[in-house]
């Protein structure tokens, strides 16, 4: 029997639905949670990219404060402004879209950011935190693909999960969130030799290598679970995720489609932590 689909969008729907009716009981405490998207730069995908997380801001009743900046700012004019949106009380989460402009210190640009209004969750302190258990927010692709686990009912605890790709968006804080719940966890890698002989193993298999199709049905346990975080434009225009979808769906037992898999959790959890940074606010205020 082919694998069940995970619906990414149906979840984010769901979820966006309670989010409305946290903003409104916000509201009723005279705060309205804002989010501070800076895109630096002429880059088309960027743009599309911060088009929706705008859109869906505006959908659940958060304020988006939206700045273009030319691809020429300088790293102290960039920080600069980052350090007044730290200051600033109606901001509650701030969102540096990547990737940079070459002569932008991204390290800098992240670290720059309060831990308190990382929404991304790419600050120092909020990586780290995942280590501990004291991160203040989560990164948001991993924490999505967390909750379409949860959602699932798929049993974390004790499973043997193999994470393929080691970035420091996804790879490494996905192992550190499914360590922190008992999984068993192996991170392979561009340089991983027989990348075979670990996927076979998997119960719970994430994939975020970047590559079109590069986990194919022999290399994946039958009834594992297979969560394709890759987005890869073909040349014929066509989105593909890193897994072979119809060939891994004949022997997984659950597996996420690309598009509307992880990606609407994405932007999803992008609005949580925002919604998440004021309530902590608003009961700080209290």
């Amino acid at each position: 029997m082919p694998a069940r689909i995970i619906d990414g969008r149906a979840l984010a729907k769901a979820m966006r639905g309670g989010f409305a009716d946290r903003v409104a009981e916000l509201g009723r405490h005279e705060v309205t949670p804002g989010l501070a998207v800076l895109l630096v730069g002429e880059d088309p995908a960027s743009a599309v990219y911060v088009g929706r997380k705008i859109k869906a801001c505006a959908a659940v009743g958060i304020r988006s404060f939206a700045e273009h900046l030319p691809a020429s700012v300088s790293n102290a004019e960039l920080l600069g402004r980052i350090v007044e949106l730290n200051a600033d009380p109606h901001v509650h989460g701030i969102l540096v879209q990547l990737p940079l402009p070459p002569h932008i210190d991204m390290d800098r640009v992240l670290e720059t950011i309060s831990a308190e209004k990382d929404v991304d969750g790419f600050h120092l302190y909020n990586v780290g935190g995942l280590v501990t258990g004291s991160t203040v927010f989560s990164p948001c692709t991993p924490y999505g693909v967390v909750k379409l686990l949860e959602h699932e009912g798929v049993a974390i605890e004790g499973q043997n999960v193999v994470v393929v790709g080691a970035s420091n968006i996804v790879g490494k804080p996905m192992a550190l969130m499914l360590m922190a719940r008992d999984a068993t966890v192996s991170i392979c890698h561009a340089k991983t030799r027989d990348l075979a002989q670990y996927t076979i193993l998997a119960d719970i298999l994430v994939v975020a290598a970047g590559v079109p199709n590069l986990i194919v049905p022999q290399m994946v346990k039958q009834g594992a679970v297979v969560i394709d975080v890759g987005i890869n434009r073909l040349p014929d225009g066509r989105i593909t995720g890193d897994v072979d979808f119809d060939g891994v769906r004949q022997k997984a037992s659950a597996i996420t489609p690309v598009p509307g898999g992880v990606g609407p959790m994405t932007v999803t959890m992008l609005l949580e932590n925002t919604i998440k940074s004021a309530e902590r606010t608003s009961a700080l205020a209290a």
